[in-house]
């Protein structure tokens, strides 16, 4: 029997999706865990992916479109015939999908009039045709008209911008994995959006290690809990210092204050890099917050975190101190206003830096070392 695939809610104001991605065809036999698509938020890109195994029958929309959370994105079969049942892909009254408005998005019908298309001509991925499917049969077969916008629209491209340079060797090409993705969005995040600064102080690390020896004894944990007690102690500090928030510029400039500190860790599980996210960090004890935490980690180091794990950080905090790194600068989580770096203390053990990249937006250099050095004093949080 067929399956719907829905789209899933990921953020609680979000009840629409784009579609940015699709990684399988209609045919193609998939298993349990493959990645079906990706969808964006105003705040992630997130994979929706196979609970089962089985054969693609539909996908009901292409890359661009705009889909509601609980919506039927795509179906799956035991086999590759199986018929997907019409009732729940339903067609507008009166028309059989010949491309009629009933079964062609507004945009589909403003591309098909410009290029002179028959839309019954032009494939669709589900049961309406939208602009996607007449950009795909565009680029496939270009008309007269859709042949000179292209040699129009590469000529005017090439007198704005420059060729991009040559590989400076022989290389091989390969698609960005979803990770890697999900890197480059955050990269560029910070690129376009944020003023990233950085700023770092230098402290004495003991008597931080020293309550973090007490607790870990208080209460017989078996990992020394320093970083997570930082962690939690930015987590409680940070909203009442101005820096739990971020900047929006559209439409018009606005600060945003979080109403809650969800904390971001990063975890490095082999050669993937997970932010793992304790929502509602601010609302635990210091003990509830390393309870949390250390659950996060184990399910990254095995690679088992849900999409919900890993959205909607508010601040960040990451260390690098396993690898004997003293200072690092790292890049801000998309929408969050500071990222902390801790890194391993000097040999004699009497001295330490501790950094942050910080939107200069959000915070001024005052307000981001005040937060550092409230940071490096335990007990501030209560722990």
């Amino acid at each position: 029997m067929a399956q719907p695939v829905h789209i899933p809610r990921v953020n609680n104001n979000d009840d629409t999706v784009k579609v940015v991605h699709l990684a399988v065809a209609v045919g193609d036999a998939v298993a349990a865990g493959d990645l079906l698509l990706e969808i964006e938020t105003e705040k992630a890109t997130v994979a929706v992916e196979a609970e089962s195994d089985g054969h693609v029958l539909a996908l009901l929309h292409g890359v661009g479109a705009t889909v509601a959370v609980g919506a039927v994105i795509a179906w799956l079969g035991a086999t590759a015939d199986e018929a997907v049942p019409q009732a729940a892909v339903p067609a507008a009254a009166g028309n059989g999908g010949d491309g009629s408005a009933g079964d062609t998005t507004a945009k589909a019908r403003l591309l098909l009039r410009r290029h002179g298309l028959d839309a019954a001509a032009v494939p669709r991925s589900g049961a309406r045709l939208t602009a996607g499917d007449v950009e795909a049969h565009l680029a496939a077969h270009p008309g007269p008209r859709a042949a000179a916008a292209a040699v129009a629209a590469v000529a005017a491209a090439a007198a704005v911008a420059p060729p991009p340079p040559a590989l400076p060797a022989a290389a091989d090409l390969a698609p960005l994995s979803s990770t890697e993705r999900g890197m480059l969005a955050t990269v560029a995040w910070q690129r376009d959006q944020a003023v990233a600064t950085y700023v770092e102080i230098e402290y004495d690390p003991r008597p931080a290690e020293a309550a973090a020896a007490a607790h870990m004894r208080a209460h017989r944990l078996l990992v020394s809990p320093l970083l997570a007690l930082m962690a939690h102690r930015l987590a409680v500090l940070a909203p009442g210092m101005g820096a739990n928030g971020t900047v929006v510029e559209q439409p018009s400039p606005q600060k945003v204050t979080y109403r809650h500190a969800h904390l971001g860790f990063t975890v490095q599980a082999g050669e993937t890099l997970y932010l793992c996210v304790v929502r509602e960090a601010d609302t635990l004890d210091a003990a509830g917050f390393i309870a949390r935490l250390t659950d996060l980690q184990r399910r990254a180091l095995a690679h088992k975190l849900a999409p919900a794990d890993m959205q909607g950080a508010t601040l960040g905090f990451t260390s690098m101190a396993r690898w004997g790194v003293r200072r690092h600068v790292p890049v801000l989580a998309p929408h969050t206003g500071v990222m902390v770096a801790h890194g391993a203390p000097a040999a004699d053990g009497a001295s330490a830096v501790l950094g942050m990249t910080y939107d200069h937006r959000l915070l001024s250099g005052f307000a981001a070392v005040r937060l550092l050095k409230a940071l490096v004093q335990p007990g501030r949080d209560g722990a």
